[in-house]
């Protein structure tokens, strides 16, 4: 028992838990900005459950969207958290539908919160700086980009361009990224 219990804490607090952001926004390791310190992915997993209680899954798209797509964690860290907060009695678990498990925050819970309310504060204010940086563009700017690509797509595929035509999609192209540089 007590060698199950030292390998689900040293996986919960094992350095694989500190996340880094890749400097382009896609999901890596080690090459951006620190995202989670040792410890914290807990803390922020506690506080995502007395939101409202949550299914482990539910807990990974939850992260992965607070920090706009920068990183999504792994059921191999999301999981032994749970457990460990499960153990440490932040937590308890009933069975839900489809045998999920779903968890609710408990009084312990709550107070291990209020506890460290300032650290976990600060760990989602971090995780809402990311977010407002690494968040995709709007809906609207990627079909518009679609629009200009198709569209320069079936004229330059519909027959021959003269260097006349050519120099006006050319314009009209440099004058569109003009126009968004200025708005």
């Amino acid at each position: 028992m007590f060698r199950h219990s030292h390998r689900r804490q040293r996986e919960a607090f094992s350095p694989r838990e500190g996340v880094h952001t890749h400097p382009r926004g896609r999901r890596g390791g080690g090459l951006g900005e620190r995202i989670f310190d040792q410890g914290d992915l807990r803390f922020v997993i506690l506080r995502l459950i007395a939101e409202r209680p949550r299914h482990g899954y539910e807990l990974i798209k939850d992260i992965e969207e607070r920090v706009g797509g920068a990183y999504s964690p792994s059921p191999g860290i999301v999981y032994p958290n749970l457990t460990l907060l499960e153990e440490l009695g932040y937590v308890s678990v009933e069975a839900a539908t489809g045998g999920k498990k779903l968890y609710r925050i408990t009084a312990e819970g709550e107070g291990a919160l209020a506890e460290r309310k300032p650290a976990i504060d600060a760990i989602f204010a971090r995780m809402d700086e990311i977010q407002a940086r690494f968040e995709r563009p709007s809906p609207h700017i990627g079909r518009a980009m679609g629009n200009l690509a198709a569209a320069i797509g079936v004229r330059m595929r519909s027959g021959p361009v003269s260097a006349e035509q050519l120099d006006a999609i050319v314009t009209a192209i440099d004058s569109a990224a003009r126009a968004v540089e200025k708005a």
